[in-house]
């Protein structure tokens, strides 16, 4: 029997499971309703659905099977747990919430309720991070003593947290939760264990108005050459006033682009983590030195970022190098790389195998993919846990399991 599914927030994201049901996964269920707080972004997709309003929210909640929740961040918790309440599944985009009353709201709504909770942690299943697991799980390099984790977003991703909403540390947590519980995430999966301690540092120091970038390159996106982002953003701003490309350089940014991030873990492996959001290239780094060896994998997503395609979205990657390779070398041995299978699609075919785990069920995965409510907390109170250290100079814990935070002294 097919399910009937419910999105809620009409923006970017909400693309990726509209085409799904539309389309490969349309055998699993249906979209019956919308919701939104912007009627022009909810008939960008409608095609005959029922349209709510926030306060209609409720009743939609009656006319579905699951709930997908694309919404802006700091209203997640919100959404999941009216859901959950009301016996409804939800799928929630990453991250599940944005600070720890969120988390806390989340947690005892999920342990009430008997509806299911998936966190869309699409980086678990792209084949190089699967790649990852597998070998660590194999035991070559023995017990994880240490990660070093390094993440660079460039100068057209990175740049456009600073035009969006995310720009509001009260919307996204900043990129400490928002971008970072991906990584986060990542390396708990990865380490199948959970935080106990973080410390950080952060700052903006290239956006904003004093930022060091200020009148150094073209950071102002063009809406109207993209169909598109025209249509969800520039011609729905008149309902609510909502301006999708802010300037980077302007008032009103109050998250960081610069993080470092010190974690230990509950089985004492240590993590050294940093991301930069003005990079000239995009990609990551992240070495495991284990009691037997060290795997490390390097990711270039894009060389370089040519003027053209920082202003227009629709020119497509200016790269002229993209790789990735993973090694493994274990003590009194030579370095052995690793071939990573790729798939298709988006993020190297992890966006097919999330979606067949969200609408058909994970199945028998050895590498437990699929993440829930419980993986969704940890990654964000990691962030949680790094900003409140980086604004009090000290180091934060946490209680037991990973899903709260000790209380500040």
């Amino acid at each position: 029997m097919t399910r009937r599914y419910g999105i809620v927030g009409l923006g970017h994201r909400a693309q990726l499971y509209v085409d799904a049901l539309a389309g490969d996964w349309s055998d699993t269920g249906t979209i019956v309703a919308l919701c939104d707080t912007n009627r022009t972004r909810m008939a960008y997709y409608n095609t005959g659905l029922r349209l709510y309003d926030p306060a209609e929210f409720p009743d939609m909640l009656s006319t579905i099977d699951a709930l997908i929740v694309t919404t802006v961040d700091a209203t997640h918790a919100g959404y999941v747990c009216a859901a959950l309440e009301a016996g409804v599944d939800v799928i929630v985009e990453k991250p599940l919430t944005t600070d720890e009353e969120g988390c806390a709201r989340i947690a005892a709504a999920a342990a009430r309720s008997s509806a299911r909770l998936i966190v869309t942690f699409n980086y678990r299943y792209s084949p190089r991070n699967s790649a990852v697991r597998e070998v660590l799980a194999s035991g070559r390099i023995g017990q994880v003593t240490a990660v070093h984790f390094e993440w660079l977003l460039d100068t057209i991703h990175g740049a456009d947290y600073f035009r969006r909403w995310h720009r509001e540390r009260e919307n996204s947590g900043g990129l400490l939760v928002h971008k970072s519980t991906h990584h986060f995430d990542l390396v708990n999966w990865w380490l199948g264990s959970s935080p106990a301690m973080v410390f950080a540092q952060a700052g903006l120091r290239f956006y904003g108005p004093d930022g060091a970038g200020v009148g150094g390159g073209p950071f102002g996106l063009d809406l109207n050459v993209d169909p598109r982002l025209k249509a969800l953003y520039l011609d729905a701003q008149h309902e609510d006033g909502y301006i999708r490309n802010q300037d980077v350089f302007g008032d009103g940014i109050n998250i960081d682009d610069t993080m470092s991030v010190l974690v230990r873990y509950a089985n004492q492996a240590v993590l050294t983590y940093s991301l930069t959001a003005y990079a000239p290239r995009e990609g990551y780094r992240v070495a495991f030195t284990g009691t037997r060896g060290r795997l490390e994998l390097e990711v270039s997503e894009r060389a370089w970022c040519s003027t053209e395609a920082a202003i227009d979205p629709t020119a497509g990657k200016s790269e002229e190098e993209t790789y990735e390779r993973l090694t493994v070398q274990e003590h009194w041995k030579p370095v052995e790389e690793i071939v990573i299978k790729q798939g298709s699609g988006g993020h190297g075919g992890g966006d097919a195998l999330l979606l067949d785990d969200v609408f058909r069920g994970p199945g028998d995965d050895p590498l437990v993919r699929q993440a829930g409510w419980r993986d969704g907390i940890r990654s964000v109170l990691t962030g949680v846990a790094a900003d409140r250290s980086a604004r009090s100079g000290q180091p934060v814990q946490f209680l037991a399991d990973g899903l709260a935070l000790k209380p500040a002294p």
